[in-house]
């Protein structure tokens, strides 16, 4: 997928006013404490390592969501990653991340991987030539029997390859619970303790193997292996200080 904000790019030496509207130090919360700019607010906070993690932290948690529910994956046991040159106050232009995850009982073993800053896998041969393979934002599924390409914004658009197969096939009925929309959600579960379909117990390992991703980008690409249980680093103990970064003060739990 491409970025729609900066990255790769060192911090602005500019310090203009903050807008009047703006509370500056609550903005920041708990990041280190620099002078304000548009580069990072309201919307290009998430090109920089104190405050955002790039496409993979922004869109991988919506993009993964629908492969972490249907198979189970659990955490990673170890992930690696390859990028445009890393900088130190922002992520990098483009990145490819690649988890290895373990067997789950009776489910194999999957590997997962991520392209952002306009990266793509390889074009799949089952592929028709001239359906387009979407830069803005996809997903390809690769399974035993065949491959699925996904399209849209979430996974908005599902086909199997190729074009023909996938005419071919009739589409079972709906069957799995579908969303009443994330206000809603967000109200009922005030109102009634009613669980979310996104709730902590699946938006956290999804979040924890997503960050994984871009801790490991932050670090040049090596290859890290984890303990979930721990929520550990085990070959690299130095990168265990980026799992959680001191708060600024009066911003402390």
């Amino acid at each position: 997928m491409p970025l729609w904000w900066s990255q790769g790019v060192e911090r602005p030496k500019e310090s203009p006013p903050v807008p009047p509207h703006l509370d500056w130090d609550l903005w920041l919360g708990p990041a280190p404490e620099r002078p304000y700019h548009p580069a990072y607010c309201p919307f290009q906070w998430r090109g920089w390592w104190d405050f955002g993690s790039g496409g993979l932290g922004d869109m991988g948690i919506h993009n993964l969501a629908p492969v972490f529910d249907a198979l189970q994956l659990g955490a990673p046991e170890s992930v690696h990653a390859s990028s445009t040159p890393v900088f130190p106050e922002s992520l990098p232009v483009a990145s490819t991340v690649h988890y290895q995850f373990p067997a789950r009982g009776d489910r194999p073993a999957v590997k997962l991987h991520w392209y952002d800053g306009g990266l793509v896998p390889a074009r799949p041969q089952e592929m028709d030539d001239e359906l387009p393979l979407n830069r803005e934002d996809g997903m390809v599924l690769v399974g035993d029997s065949g491959k699925m390409l996904v399209t849209g914004w979430g996974g908005a658009s599902p086909r199997l390859l190729p074009t023909s197969r996938d005419k071919e096939y009739r589409r079972p009925a709906a069957t799995l619970p579908r969303s009443i929309g994330h206000h809603q959600e967000w109200v009922l579960a005030c109102k009634t303790g009613a669980p979310t379909m996104s709730n902590f117990d699946f938006a956290g390992p999804l979040t924890e193997t997503v960050l994984l991703g871009t801790l490991c980008v932050r670090l040049g690409g090596a290859k890290l292996r984890w303990d979930s249980a721990q929520l550990k680093i085990t070959n690299k103990p130095e990168a265990n200080d980026l799992i959680h970064y001191p708060y600024r003060k009066g911003w402390s739990l």
